[in-house]
């Protein structure tokens, strides 16, 4: 298949994922800004801690990726394992 021929999709270009990263990025940042504008109705007192949500997110995201890399080694098989 020839280059001409080939499909261009939407992020085969990097100004479009760069601007799809600058955009999330403007929503994250927008969210953090508004949870110190708007009022919540918190039940538990740790949830008054600005961004809370935003950083229990990220460090539940990193512990499962630290956990995963653990298990991992727990759980791999050897490479050849179906070909003894």
């Amino acid at each position: 298949m020839s280059e001409r021929n080939q499909k261009e999709y939407l992020f085969d270009k990097p100004e479009n994922v760069k601007r799809l990263l600058r955009g999330l990025y403007a929503i994250c940042i927008l969210l953090v800004v508004a949870d110190f504008v708007i009022h919540r109705h918190v039940s538990l007192s740790w949830e008054e801690i600005p961004a809370f949500y935003a950083l229990y997110g990220f460090i539940a995201c990193v512990l499962l990726v630290v956990i995963a890399k653990w298990i991992r080694k727990v759980v791999m098989r050897k490479e050849d394992y179906y070909d003894e």
